[in-house]
């Protein structure tokens, strides 16, 4: 699989990574063997870099990732994790003391001494322009509990905000078919300043895999079913905030697109692949079936009436009412 360099980490990732947010049974349940399976799975079709976060469901896809490098010495395996939620969401929270904290839980579950990334995971917007924040992040680094740190944004002017200071290795983003606005500024500003840039929801929480209609049903516990109107955390992580009736609609355009031989969620993670300044995307997968196919995604040719497309789909659906918030 084609590898990019993940900003100033300064490492060979793979264009197609592994989000592992449900392998903490957010999403569902998730058999262990089964979590094994997928990790294992996506690493012999070409993936070498693993995003988690230490809320994942309270650790357990960070145990997860854990116990299958444990099991696996050797790999060649670069793992993000993200800290901050575990916190009432105010800024007097992050802290070095509350940093060395979490990154001690993470350093325990993950196995290891020191963290390849750590990333603050979506915190209040204040943060991101807070220089005693990073002067903390950057201790970490020093005392070698971290090697990277970056950010996991939420809006576009967070991601700006946190490229401008220079310890940022890499930016963590909402971007697929339905979220374009990344595009703008924040791809072209993060090449600038050489910061990664890891595209996250790439599938706009599944709808953008072709799978669902109006009748499919999800989990009591599954965010899809919880957190369509924002209760628990910002809406834009649970369909890329948009309706869900509109989104099937848009998704039956884009179907159209699919290049011949291609699945529908492979192409939209090609399609975010080809854009330029994009350092990996991380499709979540629940099956070792799933983890093969996104994987083969990095394979997928993406043609200019295929982009143009996805661009004309987005402004006809979505961008009255997406671009301005995020």
């Amino acid at each position: 699989m084609e590898q990019r360099i993940l900003g100033k980490t300064g490492r060979n990732v793979s264009v197609v990574g592994l989000g592992t947010w449900q392998l903490g049974a957010d999403w569902g349940n998730v058999d262990p063997a089964q979590a094994q399976a997928i990790l294992a799975a996506s690493v012999e079709a070409g993936v070498n870099f693993f995003d988690t976060a230490d809320v994942y469901g309270d650790g357990k896809s960070e145990q997860a990732i854990g116990k299958f490098l444990a099991d696996n010495p050797g790999l060649d395996i670069m793992v993000a994790t993200k800290m901050g939620r575990r916190v009432d969401q105010r800024p007097e929270h992050y802290t070095l003391a509350n940093f060395r904290q979490w990154v001690d839980r993470s350093r325990k579950n993950l196995g290891t001494d020191t963290l390849d990334l750590v990333q603050l995971h979506c915190p209040p917007t204040p943060v991101y322009s807070n220089a005693e924040v990073y002067d903390a992040l950057d201790t970490l680094v020093s005392e070698g509990a971290i090697r990277n740190y970056g950010v996991s944004v939420e809006r576009t002017d967070e991601a700006l905000e946190a490229i401008r200071h220079e310890g940022t290795a890499s930016v963590q983003i909402i971007l697929n078919a339905f979220r374009l606005k990344p595009l703008d500024e924040v791809l072209p500003a993060a090449k600038a300043a050489s910061v990664g840039i890891i595209a996250r929801v790439p599938l706009a929480s599944g709808l953008l895999s072709g799978k669902y209609t109006k009748e499919t049903t999800f989990a009591e516990n599954d965010h899809r079913n919880y957190n369509r109107n924002g209760d628990s955390f910002d809406v834009g992580e649970t369909f890329s905030g948009v309706d869900y009736e509109l989104g099937l609609k848009a998704v039956a355009e884009f179907e159209q697109l699919v290049p011949a031989g291609a699945g529908t969620a492979q192409a939209a993670i090609a399609w975010i692949a080809a854009q330029d300044g994009v350092s990996t995307v991380i499709p979540g997968a629940r099956s070792v079936e799933q983890a093969a196919a996104n994987a083969a995604a990095a394979s997928v040719d993406v043609s200019e009436e295929f982009d143009g497309g996805v661009r004309w789909i987005y402004d006809h659906y979505f961008r009255d009412a997406i671009h301005p918030r995020w």
